[in-house]
């Protein structure tokens, strides 16, 4: 019997051993936005100012660790797609470019001291503001495309990973759908001579957004621990698919309270009912994976899916 924790840890490490050079770069970019968002935490914390408003160090922390945290995830996916090398280089090669300059112009603005969103006061903060607005609408344009990708026929093994993936992609598609409308709403306020109707209001939905936004990495990573666990395919999907609707209902009660001004704690007995069901759901799958895994590695995947369905 192989242990958990060595496959585990070597599965890992054959992420990276065996990587395509694009894929390398977009785990180390995004290790570094991580780094970059912790590091503005520190400030936020040391410095002791406030979580909210447009001039927070809130906005270069969020962002440096939730475009890292989804390029590394982006990258890992599409590892396990089956793409031409030349799309595949392209597609990585443009997300890891957008992250980066969203959360470099974000945190520039920080420091400068002014809003990075919806701010038109000099031609320099009008640059910015317009090229965080269309770097919004290009992301959308290239998960889109990642979407399309991962539901070709037979572009990943094994299925309980594939419906991940899918799955993983449509929600994120959601999240950066809501991120656009927010963009978007913001600048049209602005537009009309407005700005401060636009932060007050251009992020109104970011409880949907933020919450959408990492189905992309928890999803595939329960069906990359299944794949270590000693279960049949059938078992795997069934935990998949129970995690997702989780995951859904969660995020289905996170929008309707952000959409109708419902505070969590004032939740309907319908909706906690639902929430719950989310919570015990994706925990649950999440906790009987792990168990699993522990207990001993699949003999037929010893490695891990990684190496196997990569090429």
């Amino acid at each position: 019997m192989v242990s958990p924790t060595r496959s585990i840890g070597a599965s890992l490490l054959a992420f990276w051993t065996h990587s395509r050079r694009v894929e390398r770069v977009g785990y180390a970019v995004g290790a570094a936005l991580i780094a970059s968002g912790l590091i503005h935490l520190a400030i936020l914390v040391v410095g002791g100012g406030s979580w909210l408003g447009p001039l927070s160090w809130r906005k270069p922390t969020t962002f440096g660790v939730s475009f890292g945290l989804t390029l590394i995830a982006i990258v890992w996916n599409v590892s396990f797609l089956r793409l031409s090398e030349g799309t595949r280089r392209w597609l990585i090669g443009a997300f890891t470019v957008a992250c980066v300059l969203e959360t470099s112009l974000v945190t520039l603005q920080t420091w400068r001291g002014v809003p990075s969103h919806f701010n038109l006061e000099t031609t320099f903060d009008g640059l910015v503001a317009r090229t965080l607005a269309a770097g919004g609408f290009a992301l959308v344009g290239i998960i889109v495309a990642l979407m399309f990708a991962s539901f070709r026929a037979r572009a990943a093994e094994p299925l309980s990973l594939l419906i991940a993936i899918r799955i993983g992609f449509v929600v994120l598609v959601g999240s950066m759908v809501v991120g656009a409308l927010m963009i978007a709403k913001g600048m049209t306020l602005v537009f009309a001579g407005d700005p401060q109707a636009a932060y007050a209001t251009g992020g109104a939905l970011k409880p949907i957004h933020g919450m959408t936004m990492h189905g992309i990495l928890v999803l595939p990573a329960l069906a990359w621990v299944l794949s270590l666990a000693p279960w049949s395919e059938r078992q795997r999907i069934g935990a998949v698919l129970l995690a997702a609707a989780g995951y859904v209902a969660i995020a289905a009660v996170v929008a309707a309270g952000n959409l109708t001004h419902t505070d969590l704690r004032q939740l309907s007995t319908a909706s906690l009912a639902i929430f719950g069901f989310g919570v015990v759901s994706l925990l649950g799958s999440a906790s009987a994976a792990i168990a699993a895994a522990r207990r001993g590695v699949s003999p037929h995947k010893r490695n891990g899916v990684d190496i196997s369905i990569r090429h």
